[in-house]
């Protein structure tokens, strides 16, 4: 039985991603796809990374703590890599929190700044 590969075309169309940026992903060794002459080619092992790369970018992980997380996995196995993912997690969802206040103070701001603007309209 033979695994399904995905070419580098079929990769960029499969995850929405430009070519720019698997280029990227594999400049910075966050992917290693199979090489035939210039031919890439991207096995199940890769195909798990990319999701697990482009789910950690939505959550506004820095890519090399996602390389560094995707290492520990290779080196210390599952375990290591999950306690890893919940120091990750904690720490951004930290990061998110506090984000989340800063934007919701600036639109509080704008809004009494706009209401204020609109009132003096009156």
């Amino acid at each position: 039985m033979t695994e399904h590969r995905l070419s580098f075309k079929e990769m960029c169309a499969r995850f929405d991603v430009t070519p720019r940026t698997l280029r990227y992903y594999e400049y910075i060794e966050l992917l290693q796809p199979e090489r035939d002459g210039r031919s890439r080619w991207y096995g199940p092992k890769e195909i798990a990374r990319m999701t697990l790369i482009l789910r950690g970018r939505k959550f506004g992980f820095q890519l090399e703590d996602i390389r560094q997380w995707l290492l520990i996995y290779e080196n210390e196995g599952t375990e290591a890599q999950m306690r890893a993912w919940i120091d990750l997690a904690d720490r951004q969802l930290h990061e998110l929190h506090e984000q989340r206040a800063q934007l919701d103070e600036a639109i509080q701001e704008l809004q009494e700044l706009r209401d204020t603007t609109a009132s003096s309209l009156s």
